[in-house]
């Protein structure tokens, strides 16, 4: 969901003065790097911002994405910075607000960032016209947000939330005669249950019974039951997208049990992740056998040893940064295609007109197989009505096995058709 626009508060928070002066900190002086063939290159200097620290039962709390965003330029300013520019991260707590969203912007603005990097917000209608104004590319956020994909300042590294829908239906599809997906009642929860009805009824399934619940609830009894009778006996399956409260519900959909043993259930990453499964008890979590719809490969594959030996040795045990937490990994990938545009851009000086500029004339961006090669020229772009900036279309299938997020099919599921139709018929 993003949040409505709301009037800004004439004096920025004193907690996002105090986060952008540490980011700040990273970096000092304009010396030649390790690595570096001198002191000519201009220092780099981008906003990373998230929720941190935020309170209630349905906040949210995404402080490893700027704490990985801190780790990321100690490791790239010991290793000769990004093609010799020494990398300067300022950081801003948005506080799950759309006033904080805001605020940070505003930040990204006073600092003369070249680009926002790798951050989590849902407030983009808040925080996406002063990038716009300031021509400020935004590269790489979750994709919490709808302004992420339809935003020509935007640089999506991920198809968000409606390339997990589209992806889940496929997944649904290979084993699942009947489908009750539970979602919540509210008008992105009718662009949900529309998302998996055309993946589902593409590959000749019928079509889900929708199950409506409350966004906010700390039990549901009444949607559980339905959802299981829907589903059928044997060959059915469940699929829940409730944010955090998706595990809430299968609390209740597992107290219907036996009767609901044989039936599969299902989710998406961002409602379900490996930090979750390890909390509610691993391999004895209600989610084991559980099918699961990801942007990246399993959190256990070689691919993300790099950003592991990172974490390792430059997080210096900050435990708000979790590698198998999917905020962390987005930002990883997002500070991986900077240095590389960066890279490919090669000059003394990289200012916002200069990313942008090779971003739309389609520079390529390599992520070491975490996503398939990213592109954002015209033709890259998916270009659908509904979803015109994604140009990842990419999903992977994942599985709950032994407490464990392992693949439950190799490599990426392309989805593009599924998200086309979806908006065409929307």
């Amino acid at each position: 969901m993003t949040g409505r626009r709301r009037p800004t508060s004439p004096r920025p928070y004193k907690l996002l003065t105090s986060t952008a002066a540490a980011g700040a900190l990273l970096v000092t002086g304009c010396g030649a790097l390790p690595g570096a063939t001198g002191g000519s290159r201009e220092p780099v200097t981008v906003v990373t911002w998230a929720p941190s620290g935020v309170a209630g039962p349905d906040s949210v709390n995404m402080a490893g994405v700027t704490a990985m965003a801190r780790t990321y330029a100690r490791w790239a300013n010991g290793n000769g910075g990004l093609d010799g520019h020494k990398l300067r991260v300022v950081t801003c707590d948005e506080d799950d607000t759309s006033i904080g969203a805001a605020n940070c912007a505003r930040l990204a603005v006073k600092e003369k960032a070249v680009a926002v990097v790798g951050s989590y917000s849902r407030h983009g209608s808040a925080f996406m016209p002063p990038l716009e104004a300031a021509r400020i590319p935004y590269i790489g956020g979750y994709g919490a947000s709808d302004e992420e994909f339809s935003s020509y300042n935007s640089y999506p590294v991920n198809g968000g939330q409606p390339a997990l829908l589209a992806g889940n239906a496929r997944q649904l599809a290979r084993s699942c005669e009947r489908v009750s997906v539970v979602r919540p009642d509210t008008l992105s929860g009718d662009d949900q249950a529309w998302l998996l009805r055309t993946g589902l009824t593409e590959a000749g399934r019928p079509a889900p019974a929708d199950i409506r619940a409350p966004e906010s609830a700390t039990s549901y009894d009444a949607a559980a039951g339905p959802a299981l009778q829907a589903a059928g006996a044997s060959d059915g399956c469940v699929t829940a997208v409730l944010g955090k409260r998706t595990g809430t519900f299968f609390d209740s959909f597992r107290r219907l049990e036996p009767s609901s043993g044989s039936v599969r259930i299902s989710s998406v990453l961002g409602s379900v992740d490996q930090p979750l499964i390890d909390s509610t008890g691993g391999r004895n979590s209600p989610f084991e056998g559980a099918y699961i719809t990801g942007w990246y490969p399993d959190t256990g594959d070689a691919r993300w040893d790099g950003m592991r030996n990172v974490i390792r040795k430059h997080a210096f045990g900050d435990n708000r940064i979790d590698p198998d937490d999917t905020g962390v990994q987005t930002t990883w990938i997002a500070y991986t295609v900077l240095k590389e545009i960066v890279q490919a851009i090669d000059s003394p000086q990289i200012t916002s007109w200069k990313l942008t500029s090779a971003l739309n004339e389609g520079t390529p961006a390599e992520t070491g197989g975490l996503t398939p090669v990213l592109r954002w020229s015209f033709k890259d772009v998916l270009g659908s009505s509904a979803y015109p900036r994604i140009v990842n279309t990419g999903v992977t299938f994942q599985v709950v096995r032994d407490g464990r997020l392992v693949a439950d099919r190799k490599g990426f599921m392309d989805i593009t058709k599924t998200l086309s139709d979806a908006s065409a018929r929307s």
